[in-house]
């Protein structure tokens, strides 16, 4: 018998994003943008040279702003990089910049989904209005 890997967490859960809203489109919409703002302003405090809090502090609201709309695995990898800022003792600013990095790429590939996905509701709500 041999051990499965475990399945790679969902970049965006649109079962999960579809229950956090109701199913309403327009607040999923809503949800969305906000979660891109989110981003905005908490990833530009993802620097490997400040004091670790700083950026454990950033990974875990981002983390929290990723669970909102089912971005698991961005979710996933802020709450590694909080854990790794909030250690007893503080990590090297190479461990905290490629884990800062990762943040980063799962960020960036989060917010193409996101941006995606907002084209196609903001698509669906519009054919629905007509």
């Amino acid at each position: 018998m041999t051990d499965a890997a475990p399945a790679p967490l969902v970049l965006l859960d649109l079962d999960h994003l579809q229950a956090m809203t109701g199913g309403d489109q327009a607040l999923a919409m809503e949800v969305l943008e906000i979660f891109k703002h989110q981003a905005e302003i908490w990833s530009r405090l993802l620097d490997p040279r400040a004091d670790p809090s700083q950026w454990a502090d950033a990974a875990h609201t981002l983390k929290g702003a990723s669970l909102g709309i089912g971005a698991l695995r961005l979710a996933a990898i802020c709450g590694r990089a909080e854990s790794l800022g909030r250690a007893d003792t503080a990590p090297s600013v190479t461990a905290a910049a490629v884990i800062l990095g990762d943040v980063k790429d799962a960020l960036g590939d989060t917010l193409e989904a996101v941006a995606k996905l907002a084209y196609e509701l903001a698509a669906s709500v519009a054919i629905k209005a007509s």
